[in-house]
């Protein structure tokens, strides 16, 4: 295979990372790197393990590696791709330097995104005239250049991540600044990290450049969390159905998407009686036998009937046109075409049973029982985590953290190089002692957090192993951690009262009427002075007469997503919502109001 977007090079990292350390050995380097589309000699491997005495590689340096064995100073490719005809292939470089890099993508995903992209946001009126986006050659970033397009799907995924007043349109020519493109992309990029995309790699310039590959990644990324965002029991409380009966409801929080899109498609196909069993989304559905009852199952009275006509066409291709058509027949034919159904394409396949769920559960009532709901802070530390790279994906807290190895992968990117991995048991996990070594996980987590500073009173491995709500104060103080470690002076974090002290110097400095006593400030639930910190760092940015006067609720949240955007366009990486700034939220204010002097501190180093 040929692994190019960060999403897909992880993917295959993870492979050879089976205890979720966050880094493979040197014996696994060069399987690793052959995974990923690069064939590398044996003794260049060895030349490159040699620099790694302890024996490990991490993922930032496995990508460090990766790029160095695909880029050559001639015009041969060291990348490969085993299906030559998906795959669309780029040169970038410069010819007087003779310096080349050539990435492929998926032309498949790439007409897939098109469709999607022109479906959801084709009604927007500041896209007239933009959309829809032609399915030929490279349309599809070029309308990706100025960031309006990627900011708007954000939003589409996780509504009111972007106050879209904030972006930079085009003037009447429809012309619009390199720079004003730039603070566009910024946006885009910080507002996927809010939401949990994992962003490595990807800089502004890349989306402005429409690097193909990054673009797709990150696209990818967008999508599948807002197709994935209601496959939730707030939304679809018949998903209680799909348990078995010994199975809890924290179990199923803890399910990966796919795995309960597996047994939704499962158990509709129950009640059509065909007794086929879906385990994936690649070999299982080539057939397209199990999208035909599953259509069936799910087609509501006033569209209906669907009928099982197309599986007496005996030629693959056919019958999953066939199918797609009766898809189309209830309004849910996207993102696959008939060859994605027949080659199972993983990713395609995927999003359309997440597309058809989302329009069609067709779930019998569950009856009364009490539904477990993410908390706005569960959600927003659940996206720091997954922004970071944990892996596999948190889908809930006080479950995916139990065996202690997720929380070890987190301390290892605050503080790098702070986990002895030796010492870490990793998985599989036997039935008999795996509790106890799971444990043993979270105890050194927790030992690892006291090291640090943390306070974890009261706290030890076993809260973290039984889903305790404790684990939540270990998680913050991380958090915490890694946000103020963007803010040292002359070696040392700052602390709450120097951010304070800051704050209100630049305020003061800056000409502005607004200070605030603490991050527990009443006063600061208007946002005034968020936005007026932001207008000192980075004069001319704010629009004043956007903010309201925050006599209401309505009003204050307005306000508060207008801060929180506008911070994320000069460069901060916020992951608070509006709603903590009206409720003055301290602990989540506290990192606005630091991230945004990181910003300031960036900016005053560059002078």
């Amino acid at each position: 295979m040929s692994c190019e977007s960060p999403e897909e090079i992880k993917e295959c990292f993870d492979k050879f990372d089976p205890s979720g350390s966050g880094s493979i050995t040197t014996n696994s380097l060069g399987d690793a790197l052959t995974q990923c589309g690069a064939k590398v000699p044996g003794f260049k491997v060895r030349d490159i393990c040699d620099s790694y005495k302890d024996g490990v590689i991490s993922f930032d340096e496995f990508l460090k590696i990766l790029n160095q064995v695909k880029t050559k100073n001639n015009f041969k490719q060291t990348i490969k791709p085993m299906d030559e005809a998906k795959k669309i292939h780029v040169q970038k470089g410069n010819e007087k330097g003779n310096s080349w890099t050539t990435h492929t993508y998926s032309e498949e995903e790439k007409l897939a995104f098109v469709d999607w992209i022109n479906f959801r946001l084709v009604k927007d009126p500041q896209l007239k005239g933009v959309l829809p986006i032609k399915e030929e050659g490279e349309s599809l970033f070029k309308a990706l250049h100025n960031g309006i397009i990627m900011n708007k799907l954000v939003n589409d995924s996780v509504p009111d991540t972007v106050d879209e007043r904030a972006l930079n349109m085009p003037d009447a020519n429809g012309k619009l600044s390199i720079f004003k493109i730039q603070e566009n992309q910024t946006l885009a990029l910080n507002s996927c990290i809010a939401i949990g995309c994992y962003v490595i790699s990807i800089g502004a310039q890349d989306l402005i450049d429409g690097k193909p590959h990054l673009c797709l990644g990150l696209l990818w990324q967008i999508i599948r969390i807002g197709l994935m965002a209601k496959i939730t029991l707030k939304d679809c409380p018949g998903l209680r159905a799909l348990l078995d009966e010994f199975e809890s409801l924290e179990q199923l929080l803890a399910m990966s998407p796919e795995e309960i899109l597996c047994r939704w498609v499962n158990y509709q196909l129950n009640k059509v009686g065909c007794k086929r069993v879906v385990k994936n989304f690649t070999t299982d559905i080539k057939d397209s036998e199990v999208y035909a009852h599953l259509l069936v199952a799910v087609c509501p009275e006033d569209k209906g009937p669907i009928g099982l006509e197309p599986l007496n066409i005996q030629d693959h291709t056919r019958r999953a046109e066939m199918v797609l058509e009766n898809a189309a027949a209830i309004d849910a034919r996207s993102f696959v075409r008939a060859r994605d159904i027949v080659s199972g394409n993983q990713k395609l396949n995927l999003a359309f049973v997440a597309n058809l769920f989302n329009m069609y559960p067709a779930m019998d009532d569950a009856g009364e029982f009490e539904i477990i709901e993410e908390t706005r802070e569960e959600k927003t530390m659940r996206n720091w985590m997954n922004s970071l790279g944990a892996t596999p994906r948190v889908k809930y807290i006080y479950e995916d953290l139990k065996d202690g190895l997720a929380i070890l992968q987190l301390f290892d990117k605050i503080k790098p190089g702070c986990v002895n991995w030796s010492k870490v048991n990793k998985p599989p996990f036997k039935a008999l002692g795996g509790k106890m070594k799971q444990i043993e996980n979270c105890n050194y987590a927790i030992a690892l957090g006291k090291e640090i500073g943390f306070v974890l009173v009261g706290i030890d491995g076993n809260n973290l192993h039984d889903g305790d709500k404790l684990t939540l104060a270990l998680v913050w103080q991380m958090m915490r951690h890694y946000t103020l470690s963007l803010l040292t002076h002359d070696g040392k974090i700052l602390k709450d009262n120097e951010i304070i002290s800051w704050c209100n110097t630049k305020l003061e400095e800056g000409g502005k009427d607004s200070k605030f006593a603490g991050f527990k400030d009443p006063s600061l639930a208007n946002s005034r002075a968020i936005v007026d910190l932001i207008d000192v760092i980075s004069p001319g940015h704010i629009s004043y007469d956007l903010m309201t006067a925050a006599a209401n609720d309505d009003d204050k949240f307005l306000n508060a997503r207008y801060a929180i955007t506008m911070a994320r366009k000069i460069g901060a990486r916020i992951f608070a919502l509006p709603e903590d700034i009206t409720e003055v939220n301290p602990k989540m204010i506290m990192t606005v109001f630091a991230c945004i002097m990181s910003v300031g501190f960036a900016k005053e180093n560059m002078k």
